[in-house]
């Protein structure tokens, strides 16, 4: 139970942090401690203080300016520590982790003395893996690479590129760089990066000749001893997928705290989804045959591993044929019966798939698997040769195929994901899965794309990590829909009974900042319409010399508005797609240091992670309702759902995410109880439609004026 000891803690704590900042306590900042504390402190144990019963979740919804970051931390950290438990911090992004890392928590356990350790968890893919770069330096040709698709294959190192990889050896063997991806000088492209990091099927782990001196191993050894980790979503739920505890802490002996939780769900999502191309993995299929003679050849043909090659030749050759055959029944699906054209993407009505390609995809799914059983043998052997156990086996020569045959086992993988994503029926209980097939270009020309995610991840997380957790905070600017907790709650599989609450923002919303609604001819359903008007707005009311924020729903519009731009406007603009986001907001900041206007042209992206306080930003425009694009597969089978239970999916579904999306946007504007400015939303549907006062009643309480 929560002791009068440990409420003393906490309320010792937040006194020492305000004293210390020299600050004044906040309503919601204390109304969020004790509800954290009182969920999390209260959770019955047994006598090795594992949890017991289910009451164990807690939602809070902390509007900019609560301070969510104080009040859940002062909240965990004296129960954790009481309790034995370890924290897991997760974020939505490793930038948002790196701020908990050097600014945040440092900043609180300073000002509060409390005494905590922590450390930062990323994944392999940020760090430097040694023998990848030996391997390609190795070699004129990268041929110890099978990447995903055969366009993708990094062919012979040109001679930056072979210079650029001495250059990171150098620097990590000189110890003037710790091969975490993110602590390097330069900008280095995913493409050149990508060669040289490894993952869990690749990696060799203990057995590796470089094992002392890996740098993602050298930051994980810290993780054991620690008593607070800072994870984000993709790790916690990456560990989560190999059963919890490979990665992070055990999960029965954590406290997971989501910050950006509205970010969980379409990650689960994401991290459940599979995808396929076909005809680009029918030609890797062929060449498996070739690779398999190399390795063999090199490694002197040893009995066992020749019987495991043997054994993948005609399964091998009969998925081929049946991915070419899934080709080309898809062929006629993906032309318009209309009028002829080619379509970019043919998505399955309700997630159905017809009947012959289930039947295809179900001897897939087969073949695969006897591949996967086979590949996964072959692994095992190059295993059990690395610890010295197989003696006809070199053991440098099968640390070299170990992370090709990794990849080879993660194709399988896939294929067999996907196979059985497409033949296996949704359970009628449960929300379906989306399935869809995109048109691609790929080197050798078109290929088809199949895809498939569940439009909810809601009972994965129920079944992985809410059950298995000892305890749980999901926080977040925004997290409500429509002023209710039922979208998210549904979202992230917690009972309707999750203990929520929704704290106001302290600023003073109606006085800083105005929401602008002008009289508009047209609807923002009628597109062309409506962007000529857009444009025709822009072009008479924005100020080259403010600082503004304009936020479009496509690249369409905003391509046709830039266009259509007076030239000094047009001069005054950074616009997405032109440079990074990061970029973009060094460079606005940069011109309002320097006394210049800027206008910032964004997408969805820039409505979070976006933090321009005072002279940064004064005005945000938002051209239109973000509602989801209407051939979305995730949300159209969502719809389509929804609509089949007898639901009406546009006021159940597609009016609560525009609500979220709406007040992430709005919330650009004040980002410190300073700031001051204006909200322009160019869309009357708002004051039009009966579902508009819903989306303006969502909205924090600025004042009004509808033109």
């Amino acid at each position: 139970m929560l002791t009068d000891d440990l409420k003393k803690q906490i309320q010792t704590a937040y006194s020492k942090f305000l004293t210390s900042r020299g600050l004044k306590a906040r309503s919601g900042q204390k109304r969020m401690i004790a509800e954290v504390a009182k969920v999390i402190g209260n959770i019955p144990v047994d006598d090795k203080a594992q949890r017991l019963g289910e009451n164990h979740v807690c939602v809070v919804e902390a509007g900019t300016g609560t301070g969510k970051t104080i009040g859940y931390l002062l909240a965990a950290i004296p129960v954790a520590k009481a309790l034995k438990k370890k924290i897991i911090l997760s974020t939505a992004t490793v930038a948002l982790q790196e701020q908990l890392l050097h600014k945040d928590l440092p900043e609180v356990l300073e000002h509060t003395e409390l005494p905590m350790s922590f450390t930062l968890a990323k994944g392999r893919g940020r760090y430097l893996c040694i023998n990848k770069v030996e391997q390609h330096l190795d070699s004129s040709a990268s041929t110890g690479q099978i990447a995903l698709y055969e366009d993708e294959q990094a062919m012979r190192l040109d001679p930056e590129t072979e210079s650029f990889y001495k250059h990171l050896l150098n620097e990590y063997a000189s110890g003037r760089w710790d091969g975490d991806r993110d602590n390097l000088t330069e900008e280095i492209e995913d493409a050149r990066w990508g060669p040289l990091t490894s993952d869990h099927l690749q990696c060799t782990n203990r057995r590796c000749t470089n094992f002392s001196a890996c740098s993602f191993f050298k930051a994980r050894r810290d993780l054991d001893q620690v008593e607070c980790v800072i994870a984000n979503h993709d790790i916690v739920l990456a560990d989560l997928s190999l059963g919890g505890g490979a990665i992070l802490p055990e999960p029965g002996e954590a406290i997971y705290i989501f910050d950006e939780g509205h970010h969980l769900a379409p990650k689960a999502s994401n991290h459940f989804a599979f995808s396929l191309r076909i005809k680009s993995s029918s030609r890797w299929l062929n060449t498996l045959p070739k690779q398999h003679a190399q390795m063999l050849e090199q490694l002197g043909h040893p009995g066992v591993m020749s019987q495991y090659v043997e054994q993948t030749l005609r399964p091998g050759e009969d998925l081929k044929i049946l991915l070419e055959q899934i080709h080309e029944l898809v062929k006629p699906l993906m032309v318009n019966a209309e009028n002829g054209r080619v379509l970019d993407r043919y998505r399955f009505a309700g997630g159905e798939v017809p009947e012959e390609l289930r039947v295809m995809f179900k001897d897939a799914e087969h073949l695969a698997a006897r591949l996967l059983t086979r590949h996964e043998m072959l692994l095992d052997l190059f295993r059990e040769a690395l610890d010295g156990e197989v003696g006809d086996i070199d053991k440098q020569l099968a640390e070299q195929w170990y992370p090709r045959l990794g990849l080879m086992v993660s194709r399988f993988q896939s294929i067999t994901g996907l196979s059985k994503s497409f033949f296996r029926a949704d359970d009628l209980k449960e929300s379906p899965t989306a399935r869809w097939v995109n048109m691609v270009e790929s080197g050798t020309g078109q290929d088809f794309e199949f895809h498939s995610a569940p439009v909810s991840a809601a009972h994965m997380l129920q079944q992985h990590l809410w059950q298995s957790c000892f305890a749980a905070v999901v926080t977040s600017a925004t997290l409500t829909a429509l002023g209710r907790f039922d979208r998210v709650l549904d979202d992230l599989g917690l009972p309707a009974d999750t203990p929520s609450h929704s704290l106001l923002s302290p600023f003073d919303h109606y006085n800083a900042a105005e929401l602008y609604i002008p009289a508009m001819s047209a609807e923002a359903s009628n597109p062309d319409a409506h962007t000529e008007e857009v444009c025709h707005f822009l072009n008479s009311e924005l100020d080259s010399t403010a600082a503004t924020l304009v936020l479009f729903t496509s690249w369409r519009q905003m391509r046709t508005v830039l266009a259509s731009l007076d030239e000094k406007l047009n001069n005054s603009v950074l616009s997405q797609g032109d440079y990074s986001k990061n970029e973009i907001l060094k460079r606005h900041r940069s011109r309002i240091d320097k006394g210049e206007g800027s206008i910032i042209f964004g997408l969805a992206s820039f409505t979070e992670g976006v933090d321009l306080p005072g002279k940064y930003l004064t005005e945000v425009i938002i051209t239109k309702l973000p509602f989801s694009v209407p051939d979305d597969p995730v949300d159209a089978t969502m719809a389509e759902w929804i609509e089949n239970k007898g639901g009406n999916a546009f006021m159940e579904w597609s009016v609560p995410m525009a609500s979220v999306r709406l007040t992430q946007a709005a919330g650009r504007l004040l980002r410190t109880e300073q700031d001051t400015g204006r909200i322009v939303l160019l869309d009357r549907r708002v004051v039009s439609r009966r579902y508009g006062r819903q989306l303006l009643d969502a909205l924090p309480p600025f004042r009004r004026t509808v033109g």
